[in-house]
């Protein structure tokens, strides 16, 4: 069939009964969270590992605060990938650039010794995922016209792509860690960012001229201020990274901070434009819960490259069969659940269409099952040594993964939804701000982790996740009115 192009000025070719172009979006998603989930799996343990073993003998808490402020940084970085998407570039090219910069941070970290590598390639890495990450999942938002129950279907099946990749990077960058060092590994992250680029490259056709255009651009005249305000960002980044105003201990909070406080700014931002109408104000309004759950949820989540890698480190039995597997294969457990379950959900979402449950609902539930799974590691609290069975460990993930798919993919489809028509590609940068809360979060939370503590650590996380996701329950019915006809 030849390429006619729809309103949005993408393909009508579909595959699997959806536009053609989430193939493409499927396939460099995917090669970023292999080289994104491969290179932060084992960063954690070169930063804390001793110099004998390969790492840099930073402090364990230090160590895992990094981990998780470098997430929150990675997900703060798309309100610049967002803005240059709507003012500048369009969404495609950022989505192909932004592939470009994280290639070249994986190279750095593989070939800088010491911490010179950590600093050039994680600030690559960063930058090059935010601009990829919220134009990636805003540019698949507009194959789908606002009112297609396709849509959850759809972004659910591309959250297929970025679940392969997570379970299949830390399984190759573990293995080669612990064989061969962890410059190969980083390596090995740069291979795969090669590989989503190329594949990228040969089939942006199937995305036909969506996303070729910025939906707002930025007036000539206003270019000077613009490069003002950029200037003067990396200037006091400068200066506080110089003077040491923020060392490495505190970098989790003030991380988590900045996103706050850039959130809230967010928000007004959108709220105070002329170019939002008054029913997009409304829809907003009801995003603000969806916005606090989703950070809630990530907090307890990405504990995955914090507390839970020292966990599988310490306290988890790999043995297979004799051999030991590397620590870092936690992060593969729980994508096997969401390539199992992932074609499930998205042939539920479709079948039901809008007799599913509401956003909200859905929300609610993920929220609260994100809390049961932590509770689920009060059983083996108390231990000493690896005398957890890393079985145990893959079942408890099962909950992650069914809570995940109740509110990640969700969340990505309404952000495309209710966000005001002027913002779309820096809503989904907000999306991402609630994402980066809960990581720079789950780096806060990680100093309050010891084997001595547990009881009272997964006990508490749990507890309070869960009251959330009751809240949001509770709030359901007027997120519902608020949206007006959103489902």
């Amino acid at each position: 069939m030849a390429d006619t192009v729809g309103t949005a000025g993408a393909s009508r070719r579909t595959v699997f009964g959806h536009p053609i172009g989430l193939t493409n979006l499927f396939g460099v998603e995917l090669w970023e969270r292999f080289s994104f989930y491969g290179m932060i799996l084992i960063l954690g343990y070169y930063l804390y590992y001793s110099l004998e073993e390969g790492g840099l003998g930073l402090p364990q808490a230090t160590a895992t605060g990094i981990v998780g402020a470098y997430g929150g940084v990675v997900y703060l970085s798309t309100v610049l990938g967002g803005w240059l998407a709507d003012r500048v570039l369009g969404m495609e090219r950022m989505v192909f650039y932004g592939g470009v910069v994280v290639m070249l941070g994986h190279i750095a970290l593989a070939v800088l010794p010491g911490m010179s590598g950590v600093a050039v390639g994680l600030v690559l890495v960063a930058l090059g995922s935010g601009a990829l990450k919220a134009n990636a999942s805003s540019l698949l938002g507009i194959l789908y016209e606002k009112d297609d129950p396709r849509a959850d279907g759809g972004f659910t099946l591309f959250y297929l792509g970025i679940n392969l990749g997570a379970f299949i990077g830390p399984l190759i960058t573990g293995l080669l860690q612990t064989s061969v060092g962890f410059h190969v590994g980083f390596g090995a992250a740069a291979v795969g960012m090669a590989l989503g680029l190329l594949q990228y490259g040969l089939f942006r056709r199937n995305l036909g001229d969506a996303g070729r255009r910025a939906p707002n651009p930025l007036p000539r005249s206003a270019l000077p201020k613009a490069v003002g305000i950029g200037v003067a960002i990396v200037v006091v980044i400068a200066v506080v990274a110089l003077t040491g105003l923020v060392t490495l201990a505190t970098l989790p909070r003030v991380v988590t901070g900045v996103l706050v406080v850039g959130s809230i700014a967010y928000f007004a931002t959108m709220f105070a434009s002329p170019k939002v109408t008054s029913s997009e104000r409304t829809k907003l309004r009801a995003y603000i819960p969806l916005f606090i759950a989703n950070a809630a949820f990530w907090s307890l989540f990405q504990q995955i490259f914090t507390v839970l890698a020292v966990y599988s480190d310490e306290r988890m039995d790999w043995t297979i069969f004799g051999w030991t597997a590397p620590a870092s294969w936690i992060g593969s457990l729980e994508p096997i659940w969401i390539i199992l379950l992932s074609p499930v959900f998205a042939a539920l979402w479709t079948r039901l269409g809008r007799r599913a449950p509401s956003t909200p609902r859905k929300f609610a539930f993920g929220v609260i099952g994100m809390g049961v799974a932590f509770l689920l590691f009060l059983i083996f609290a108390g231990g000493t040594g690896p005398s957890t069975p890393a079985v145990a460990v893959l079942f408890i993930l099962a909950l992650f993964a069914v809570s995940e798919l109740m509110i990640s993919p969700i969340g990505l489809s309404v952000t495309t939804k209710l966000g005001p028509e002027s913002f779309r590609a820096q809503m989904m940068a907000l999306y991402f701000f609630s994402v980066g809360l809960g990581t720079s979060m789950s780096g806060v939370l990680a100093k309050f982790y010891s084997p001595d503590s547990e009881f009272a650590y997964f006990g508490l996380n749990g507890v309070v996740v869960i009251v959330i996701g009751l809240v949001v329950l509770a709030l359901s019915p007027w997120m519902v009115r608020h949206m007006e006809g959103v489902h």
